[in-house]
């Protein structure tokens, strides 16, 4: 087996996403990154490769007790959901920058598209659960009749 870091995966695994992931003018990338302590944001547009909007546990306005836990993620997602909706930016396409989608990137997601950023991806969801809440009460298998066996 290879003798590499988590980082050096995380990496790997970065540069995969981004050959699939690009965020164009009407709908930029919304990239994360997670430190131990802290956690950043930024909306980057990849044609004119600028940054739009960031948000991080750094600045003093968002700071809190600390950086690394969901309670951050949420105020980072809901600034930068703000922060992009003040610039006219209503769609983006996320960016778990190599990280699985758990823990403080979904918290940072979720407060996101409850702030306001990608409204569709909200209602598609919740019309996806409401129609599997539907589903699971008529789907019943019908139950085979089992072999009879043998006494000895």
């Amino acid at each position: 087996m290879a003798n590499t870091s988590r980082a050096t995966v995380r990496e790997a695994i970065h540069r995969r996403i981004r050959r699939k992931v690009k965020g164009s003018g009407e709908r930029p990338r919304l990239a994360v990154y997670r430190s131990l302590n802290h956690i950043y944001a930024q909306v980057v547009d990849d044609q004119l490769g600028k940054t739009i909007v960031s948000a991080s546990t750094t600045e003093k306005d968002l700071r809190g007790t600390t950086g690394g836990n969901l309670d951050a993620a949420r105020r980072i997602g809901k600034a930068i959901a703000e922060r992009a909706l003040e610039k006219g930016i209503d769609s983006v396409v996320f960016d778990r920058g190599g990280y699985l989608y758990h823990g403080r990137i979904k918290a940072l997601t979720d407060a996101a598209r409850e702030a306001g950023l990608n409204k569709n991806e909200l209602e598609a969801r919740a019309a996806e659960d409401a129609a599997k809440a539907e589903a699971k009460p008529e789907e019943k298998a019908e139950e085979k009749p089992r072999k009879k066996t043998k006494k000895q």
